[in-house]
């Protein structure tokens, strides 16, 4: 047997790796407590699953669903997105459900890429946006976010050369892995560079609804002329802690709705329509789990950043998003901090080169450890400089 040659260019899905390092070490017998995936800790909300519960005992929703999804479930979208950022979308062009955004972000390229075209891809960011640009026949070209330029990308340093070939532009704010947000000016002259380019734009959006401090995120599409240019991805993962129910959606330019779901209706039959009454449940139905939500992060997002600075780590505070981004002490690379930290007291962060090499020098920590866990996880990284000290003068 032969495997494609396309497979050959992924590396191992990052937290595939982790997962095993944390496995090994638990085969031992030893404790390791993981800062890395960005899966909530939290429930879903009572009313969610009530509303999931009694939808699938209806037989209707035991048979195959469309893929455009229930015209309830795409007009509870459009109705969200309406009262959230006061953007007015078409629920019959201009929205479409996911399988989780994550499956959305995966398909996208296939529909605007060839071999042999390029997608501007943010570095540190996301593995999916390069990877699905890889399975499409193009090619990354990675747009360093630094620290200087606060965590956005230099859009006019882009070569004409590379602009000749590009055909998507991939954003993501509040971003993963550092926590940086934009606002609509910066969205604003991302929609001119690429209407000048004639570029796609797609924003991936999941963490609009985590947020601190009274800060409220904006949307990609509040930006004058975003439709025109490109689609906003969004989740129910993070809004609604929904990460395992895998419901999404894509909103903005019609055209690119449409070959979306053009393409989905090939690969795909829909989202089950029990968990899609759930979603609009979740997105219809009262809001103030998210408030509460967030009141649980901002507390455990201060105490993770008041440990690394202590620790000798620099820390990015983040106004949203479920992750500290934290330069690490003098004297490490990514790697060798994340490693010490997993071999000297058992706690997992991640190296931020595994986001792109413009991550190095920092780690990422997730705010989804529950309150126990967390207490245990910050008193080892308080006590790694005594451990670490301890482990140089033995070898």
């Amino acid at each position: 047997m032969k495997l494609s040659q396309r497979l050959d260019q992924l590396a191992p899905y990052l937290f595939v790796e982790i997962n095993k390092k944390i496995a090994e070490k638990r085969a031992r017998g030893e404790e390791v407590i993981s800062f890395g995936i960005g899966d909530p800790d939290i429930p879903t909300p009572d009313n969610v699953i009530e509303k999931l519960c009694s939808a699938a005992r209806e037989p209707a929703n035991h048979r195959y669903p469309e893929t455009e999804g229930l015209p309830a479930l795409r007009q509870a979208m459009a109705a969200w997105y309406h009262r959230r950022f006061g953007v007015t979308l078409d629920p019959n062009s201009e929205v479409l459900p996911l399988i989780g955004s994550k499956e959305g972000i995966g398909h996208i390229s296939f529909c605007l890429i060839d071999t042999g075209d390029v997608a501007l891809v943010p570095d540190p960011a996301y593995p999916v946006y390069s990877v699905s640009t890889k399975l499409a026949g193009g090619e990354p070209y990675y747009l360093p976010l630094k620290e200087e330029n606060a965590f956005l990308p230099a859009l006019d340093d882009i070569p004409a050369e590379v602009l000749a070939r590009s055909k998507v532009l991939w954003l993501n704010y509040p971003n993963n892995p550092t926590g940086a947000t934009a606002d609509v000016d910066f969205f604003k002259r991302a929609v001119e560079f690429a209407a000048k380019h004639n570029l796609a734009i797609c924003h991936d959006n999941p963490y609009s609804e985590v947020a601190y401090d009274g800060y409220k995120p904006v949307s990609f599409l509040q930006a004058d002329g975003a439709r025109g240019v490109g689609v906003e991805f969004h989740s129910l993962s993070k809004s609604y802690n929904m990460t395992g129910w895998r419901i999404g959606m894509a909103v903005g330019n019609a055209g690119m709705i449409d070959a979306l779901k053009r393409f989905k209706s090939n690969l795909d039959s829909g989202i089950p329509q029990a968990i899609q009454y759930a979603a609009i449940e979740a997105l219809s139905g009262p809001q103030d789990a998210i408030a509460a939500h967030n009141t649980i992060y901002q507390r455990r997002r201060d105490l993770v950043t008041d440990v690394l600075n202590d620790i000798g780590c620099q820390v990015y505070t983040p106004k949203a998003s479920l992750y500290v981004w934290a330069k690490v002490p003098p004297g490490h690379t990514s790697l060798e901090f994340s490693t010490d930290l997993l071999e000297q007291v058992g706690v997992l962060v991640i190296p931020g080169t595994g986001y792109g090499p413009s991550g190095e020098g920092f780690v990422r920590l997730s705010l989804t450890l529950h309150d126990a866990a967390l207490v245990k996880a910050l008193s080892k990284l308080s006590s790694w400089q005594d451990s670490h000290n301890r482990f140089k003068s033995k070898h």
